[in-house]
């Protein structure tokens, strides 16, 4: 019986250090370049263009402004960002995400798209 316990024992330990072993050798992936002050600064900068144009096409659309003030309002605005994207200087390069992909089974999905 002595023999059967040790051999199981090492079995089990045996897995435990394969199933652990890529975890234990995994390297930390490098870190991203921090940007600097001015940098942050003008992504900020672009951002609130950009959402401020945003804001108003969606407010022209909805009605909330009329055609002539959408004119007058857009063309400055539209300057702006240009201006801004344009002198504005670039975020350091970082490695995108890998993208996960989800899957379904047929039963998790909503009625209206099982049959797809």
């Amino acid at each position: 019986m002595s023999l059967e316990l040790l051999l199981g024992a090492l079995l089990a330990v045996a897995a435990v250090v394969f199933v652990a072993a890529p975890f234990l050798r995994a390297v930390d992936p490098p870190r991203a370049a921090e940007p600097s002050e001015e940098q942050l600064v003008a992504a900020e900068e672009r951002d609130r263009v950009l959402a401020e144009l945003k804001e108003l096409e969606f407010d022209h659309r909805t009605g909330k402004i009329t055609d002539e003030d959408y004119r007058a309002l857009v063309q400055p605005l539209r300057r702006r960002a240009a201006d801004v994207l344009e002198n504005g200087k670039p975020l350091p390069e970082q490695a995108p995400e890998p993208a996960r992909e989800q899957h379904f089974s047929q039963s998790s999905l909503p009625s209206s798209r099982a049959h797809l």
